[in-house]
């Protein structure tokens, strides 16, 4: 009597929402190379532009969503589907390359395993929320989101401004120079690090307030808890022929003008964006070999 042996099952696909930067140069090469390694393994089930507009229909049916962009793009494209709780892959079609972990040598090297139901391995990570209220409005004029940094920046005619940082309800430091950052961990390497904040790793549960061109010697970055309260008041503001030129930015994408009396809340939001991990990359080779953290100066040959 012959033995029946028992046939391993065959991976399942996942069905794939592809996001296409279509602004980037080679995009259509890009997107096209994409679309083949992962139908090797997977179904896409729509491609889509990376716009503003609310997440499609598809996106109820995809397990993954896949974004051809580099890093702008993968903020962008973070705060667009973050209430659908699927998980983001960034390809970098860019320069940098920090935040979108794969390009398209890698996912076509890994597609057996990112799109299959192979476990992924994922880094799921907190945004903060902003809210605007003038001195004279009950409500809040203007809600977003960021996964970088909410930034307070002086605008034209440059000159300086003064913001009062309170932490928590209690009255804080009043700050005058070019503006403030407020930098999550995946924001630290960002703007924040350009301004002399610190680098935070991913894992930790915190926030960074630094300062830009403070006018004072003792005002330094300082890093507080993620569920902190931070509200900035805006003391002096600057405007220009249009109004006001003051404004909050959210990941250098979206600007919302400010007043005198404004005050910015700072807030976890409650959504949170789940990133695949490339697994051959590790964070701190990233900041060796794209940010260059602690490399020393080059000797020039004789």
């Amino acid at each position: 009597m012959a033995l029946s042996v028992p046939r391993s099952e065959a991976p399942m696909p996942r069905p794939v929402l592809l996001v296409i930067n279509k602004a980037k140069s080679h995009a259509a090469e890009a997107a096209a190379r994409a679309r083949a390694a992962i139908e090797r393994h997977a179904r896409v089930i729509a491609e889509v532009e990376a716009d503003d507009t609310p997440p499609p229909a598809a996106t109820a049916e995809a397990d993954l969503i896949v974004t051809l962009g580099g890093d702008g793009t993968l903020l962008s494209q973070s705060r667009r589907f973050a209430s659908s709780a699927k998980p983001l892959l960034g390809v970098n079609l860019g320069r940098l390359g920090f935040l979108a972990e794969f390009d398209l040598e890698a996912i076509e090297a890994q597609a057996g395993e990112l799109f299959t139901d192979a476990p992924l391995t994922t880094n799921r990570l907190s945004l903060i929320k902003t809210t605007i209220t003038g001195a004279d409005e009950r409500t809040p004029r203007a809600v977003g989101a960021a996964l970088n940094e909410a930034v307070v920046t002086a605008g034209p005619p440059y000159r300086m401004i003064s913001t009062r940082i309170d932490i928590d309800g209690e009255a804080g430091p009043e700050i005058a120079g070019d503006g403030i950052i407020v930098a999550t961990p995946a924001g630290s390497t960002a703007y924040n690090v350009s301004a002399g904040g610190p680098i935070i790793a991913p894992g930790v549960d915190a926030l960074i307030i630094t300062p830009i061109a403070a006018h004072s010697l003792s005002f330094r970055p300082i890093v507080v808890p993620f569920d902190t309260r931070i509200t900035l008041r805006m003391l002096r503001v600057n405007e220009n022929d249009c109004g006001a030129s003051t404004s909050l930015v959210l990941d250098g994408q979206i600007s919302e003008p400010l007043r005198i009396g404004d005050a910015v809340e700072i807030t976890r939001h409650p959504d949170r964006v789940t990133f695949v991990r490339n697994t051959q990359r590790s964070y701190w080779r990233t900041l060796v070999t794209k940010m260059h953290w602690a490399v020393p100066p080059r000797l020039r040959s004789p």
